[in-house]
């Protein structure tokens, strides 16, 4: 009997797509049965990789709304217009070292639901094309960026720690190089998500900041479906009055918050 899903999960810069298929590699029973993901995940993001199987594929609509479950890395100090590592850096110029009273109140205000804008590196579509085609087009200032209420539960912070520049610098370095490339043509313009100029930038940029140690908050958030990691990251670094991008992001859960499923669950159908 064919389950109606399957828990996987997806590696940094590994695609949906590429999960399924190592899925179906690794499972030859499922070969030939349809499979559909249900919850995008970022391409610099890892964890739970909801997919549907057979006929469950065409039921997404009430797999769409449920909560999630991340531990995120919140780099202080730096900004990219992603969000993430995987966008072209701005340093700060500041020095921040916010104290455990500064960050429980930033936590505390960042809960609860907000209106805001949509990341203009997401796939948002408008008029049928994805927000960040238009991003990488620069025809941004032809559409107005809708917005949207995110939900958000809970922030628990795990740690805090610091990281000197060289070490952040190759930990940088190296999530860019496993960045996913398309040959494809209708991807032509975003297909390598400007890797290589966004490389050379950010090697630029650690050459002229200051040889200094960088504050990372790990954090645990539980939102509602539609909740943007990236965005939530820039809100804490200006509510600190410095930039914030996501050093990193795993989805933990996703679910109702009654009724959650754990991950992973890689081997669970072999």
């Amino acid at each position: 009997m064919i389950p109606p899903y399957v828990l996987l999960y997806k590696e940094v810069c590994q695609t949906p797509l590429e999960a399924i298929t190592a899925w179906k590699v690794a499972n030859p029973l499922y070969t030939d049965i349809p499979a559909s993901y249900a919850g995008r995940l970022d391409p610099m993001a890892e964890g739970m990789l909801l997919v549907l199987l057979g006929e469950e594929c065409k039921r997404q609509e009430k797999y769409r709304g449920l909560d999630k479950e991340y531990e995120i890395e919140v780099l202080l100090d730096f900004s990219t217009d992603t969000g993430d590592v995987l966008g072209m850096p701005i340093y700060a110029s500041v020095e921040t070292r916010p104290s455990p009273a500064e960050i429980k109140n930033v936590l505390r205000r960042q809960t609860g639901t907000k209106t805001v804008a949509y990341p203009v590196f997401s796939s948002k579509t408008i008029s049928g094309k994805p927000l960040f085609l238009y991003a990488l087009e620069g025809t941004l200032g032809t559409i107005e960026i809708p917005r949207h209420n995110e939900t958000i539960y809970s922030i628990k912070q795990e740690s805090l720690f610091e990281i000197p520049a060289e070490e952040l610098h190759a930990r940088i370095q190296s999530m860019l190089s496993k960045a996913p490339r398309s040959d494809e043509p209708s991807k032509e313009l975003g297909a390598d998500f400007r890797q290589d100029e966004i490389r050379e930038k950010w090697s630029s940029l650690f050459e002229e900041i200051p040889h200094r140690t960088y504050t990372v908050l790990t954090l645990s958030v539980a939102c509602a479906s539609g909740t943007y990691m990236r965005t939530l990251a820039e809100r804490i670094g200006a509510d600190l009055d410095t930039k914030g991008l996501c050093l990193s992001i795993k989805r933990t859960r996703m679910g109702t918050r009654r009724s959650v499923f754990g991950y992973p669950v890689w081997n669970s159908l072999r």
